[in-house]
């Protein structure tokens, strides 16, 4: 007796009922230019936006990448590992070996690593990535 295959599997998480490819695909173009665009044009946005915008649309940024490759993971596990991965980038700026310093002088690798370590960069991380959360919460509700 043969086995019917289910051709259409219920998503173990309900985040891969709403982690589409494409809307991710968007979401990381538009963080990308909302993030580009506050470092050309910060002159122009409010002193604490210019401060602080590019470094939590970083930090979004690695939420939605994660959610994008991983789209089976819960948001909290998304959050958490988005979390660590912008932590220990922050801290690796307290290592400066001349390799890494030439990596972190090129434009993608100044965008990747960045340069310095902050303590204001942890909380901007954190906001970013409660933000990524926050979103996919609310579209998860928006979905029930």
């Amino acid at each position: 007796m043969a086995i019917p295959l289910q051709t259409n599997p219920q998503p173990r998480h309900q985040a891969e009922r709403m982690r589409s490819k494409k809307v991710y695909a968007v979401l990381i173009v538009l963080t990308i230019l909302l993030g580009l665009a506050s470092r050309k044009y910060g002159f122009a946005l409010p002193t604490l936006v210019a401060a602080y915008a590019g470094d939590t649309l970083w930090a979004l940024l690695v939420f939605w990448l994660l959610g994008f490759c991983c789209p089976d993971w819960t948001s909290r596990r998304v959050a958490g590992w988005a979390l660590l991965f912008a932590f220990l980038i922050e801290t690796s700026q307290l290592y400066h070996a001349p390799w890494l310093d030439a990596l972190r002088n090129t434009t993608p690798g100044s965008l990747v690593l960045g340069h310095g370590f902050l303590w204001s960069d942890l909380l901007c991380y954190s906001v970013g990535v409660a933000c990524g959360y926050g979103f996919e919460r609310v579209v998860l509700r928006k979905q029930q």
